[in-house]
């Protein structure tokens, strides 16, 4: 109960515009999603936080969920932005890993408890207490998180990470989330052992990163999916080994039991036995997508002893080396650059699919 009355209290003091507010941002006031410009008030900086001026967001399909309150949670005036990039412009006392001007980013969470066995294996994203969402959570101090859709943002140095100088901001930003999400698993399950054989469900955000991952890791990848449209970029852009249209029975059948692993990143609701019937013995699916359910035969997993398994983003010590990894081996997502003023079609173009394979707002240029 107080609880819930503070943080009604702080919402409401949060998400009133006044003469002291000091961020710009584009905000949805309401379920239909509309994104308008915004003004509100960012905390003082402590001592351990890093305040970045954001240069960068991408645009992740939770914007659209959450601004248009399909969880039934959202908390209205609600910024989105999850996949933030920008440069220092102050840090707190006790902060020395960072410093004025250095590249960073900040990823789908901005607190934990810090305590637990999980943040304490950098695996904060797993935190006992539940970590704390970038945008539509309740912070420690009971205020609301508010995202990269922004001038600049405050986060505690734990979950501020380091971008290689070379690398390009605007590139560095989806793989604060789509990066993520698909190389933490990948290298759970070894996923990088050269000469292993990957499958791919999807080839959107996830997916196109999935593959890129998987031929810079040295493997055989095959891209799955029910769209014969997708197969000329699947080959030919991301340079895949193979595509298979799913709903060809015999395509299905002449790769079956051919794949070591497979990253499934659809969100729609798909069948799970056929692509199980695709895995070597041993082998492992890992769902990243969220399908409404989950339904697979038993035999599916015991026979052949393969593995069902789920995965959502990942821990600070596995982004600071994915970013790493992409920039020694030359990794860059397919983005599409846009101003802030183009998001509510931005967003109505990701519902239709219609992105390759990821939209990028330029909040430099663009945010005034």
């Amino acid at each position: 109960m107080f609880f819930f009355w503070y943080q009604t209290v702080n919402i409401t003091m949060s998400s009133t515009e006044g003469e002291n507010d000091n961020c710009l941002a584009w905000a949805a006031r309401d379920p239909s999603g509309l994104l308008s410009p915004y003004k509100f008030s960012r905390r003082v900086l402590g001592p351990d936080d890093v305040s970045l001026t954001i240069t960068h967001c991408g645009v992740c399909y939770a914007d659209v969920s959450w601004t248009r309150n399909a969880h039934g949670d959202s908390i209205y005036p609600l910024v989105p932005g999850h996949e933030i990039v920008g440069m220092v412009k102050e840090v707190g006392s006790n902060v020395h890993r960072f410093k004025t001007g250095d590249h960073v980013g900040v990823g789908t969470y901005v607190n934990s408890c810090r305590e637990c066995s999980y943040c304490n294996d950098g695996l904060e994203v797993h935190c006992e207490k539940g970590s704390v969402f970038t945008f539509n959570r309740i912070d420690a101090d009971g205020t609301v998180t508010k995202g990269g859709y922004s001038s600049f943002i405050l986060v505690h140095e734990r979950y501020c990470y380091r971008i290689p100088d070379n690398y390009p901001l605007a590139s560095a930003a989806p793989l604060l989330c789509a990066g993520i999400t698909v190389y933490a698993p990948m290298m759970r399950h070894k996923m990088n052992q050269p000469g292993k054989s990957l499958g791919v469900i999807g080839l959107g955000g996830l997916g196109h990163m999935a593959v890129k991952f998987g031929k810079a890791f040295g493997l055989h990848v095959t891209v799955l999916s029910t769209s014969t449209s997708k197969k000329d970029e699947a080959l030919n852009l991301l340079k895949a080994d193979r595509f298979v249209l799913t709903t060809d029975k015999q395509q299905m059948e002449a790769v079956a039991k051919s794949l070591d692993f497979i990253v499934d990143t659809a969100s729609g609701d798909h069948p799970f036995d056929p692509y199980m019937a695709l895995l070597k013995t041993m082998g492992v699916l890992v769902l990243v997508g969220f399908p409404s359910e989950v339904k697979i035969h038993p035999a599916s997993l015991i026979i052949g002893s393969k593995t069902l398994s789920g995965s959502v983003t990942g821990g600070t010590k596995d982004t600071q080396e994915m970013l790493e990894f992409c920039a020694a081996n030359k990794i860059y997502p397919e983005i599409e650059v846009i101003p802030i003023d183009y998001i509510n079609e931005a967003l109505e173009r990701m519902v239709k699919k219609d992105v390759k394979y990821r939209f990028v707002i330029d909040i430099k240029n663009s945010l005034k």
